[in-house]
């Protein structure tokens, strides 16, 4: 049963340059990949009030010169975390303490019907639940 709420409020997102430099700079960050979506994590210690997971998407101006597109391929990685973010529960119980940071990037220079897209994210969901499982 999803005990989870549907939701993906600002304080889920991460926003602060601070952030996105621990998370794309910081050397201890990993990642993975499931075409057309990659996703950069990182669990790192939390302030009391921080949220256990946080997660931003990025489009870059390279796969697509037109903003609509770009917006688009956001809206769709957005939506499928929002939906399925409940399938990283397991594993946000485990860190107690810490906040997992996501990074979801698109990779194609094409635009994907949201089923697949939907697809890509679970699948790396799924593998992220299991690697923060086992390690713990």
């Amino acid at each position: 049963m999803n005990l989870c709420r549907n939701t993906l409020g600002y304080r889920e997102r991460i926003k602060s340059k601070k952030q996105l430099e621990t998370l794309f700079g910081g050397g201890k960050s990993r990642s993975m990949a499931a075409f057309p979506v990659r996703l950069v994590y990182m669990i790192q210690d939390s302030t009391a009030d921080a949220p256990r997971m946080m997660m931003m998407v990025s489009v870059g101006k390279r796969h697509f010169k037109h903003a609509v597109k770009r917006n688009r391929a956001k809206r769709q990685m957005r939506e499928a975390y929002r939906l399925n973010k409940h399938i990283l529960s397991p594993a946000s119980e485990k860190l107690e303490g810490k906040t997992l940071s996501m990074g979801f990037i698109w990779l194609s220079d094409k635009l994907m019907p949201t089923e697949i897209v939907e697809k890509s994210v679970i699948n790396l969901m799924e593998r992220l639940n299991e690697r923060i499982t086992m390690d713990k």
